[in-house]
């Protein structure tokens, strides 16, 4: 686990689910409010969560292990809390990864990414200006 906000490489296998990204992806979100700023600010205070409960949790186990009276109860809670906080960065990264790379929304059909300007996506074919098509183009039931 690391420390710092850029350091922090996301892992396999951390039990964080997939969010969807919004429609118009991360830059469309981007106004006055300043999306991204706030991912980078909630990417910088989970970061420092997580090293404080790092810290939490080395030191809690160094304090059982002194005394001899181990509680797993107690390792295992505040475990699964810094796991929890370390789930929470990975998925923050994730997203602020696919700002920087351009991704601009999922594909309906397989969930798979796509950049702005596609009109297909590249995973399954699917396409991805359905909405834009006139009514009187779309085939009725």
């Amino acid at each position: 686990m690391a420390t710092s906000e850029d350091s922090h490489a996301p892992q396999q296998g951390s039990g964080a689910s997939a969010a969807v990204l919004p429609v118009g992806g991360l830059a469309a979100e981007e106004g006055p409010g300043g999306s991204m700023r706030e991912l980078r600010n909630r990417r910088r205070a989970l970061a420092q969560r997580v090293a404080e409960l790092t810290w939490d949790l080395g030191g809690l186990a160094y304090e059982m292990a002194i005394r001899d009276h181990y509680r797993l109860d107690v390792i295992a809670r505040k475990a699964a809390e810094l796991q929890q906080a370390d789930a929470e960065l990975d998925e923050v990264q994730r997203l602020l990864a696919g700002a920087e790379a351009g991704i601009h929304g999922q594909c309906r059909s397989c969930g798979a990414v796509h950049s702005r300007g596609a009109a297909f996506c590249w995973h399954c074919g699917h396409s991805l200006l359905e909405e834009a098509r006139p009514a009187s183009l779309q085939e009725r039931p």
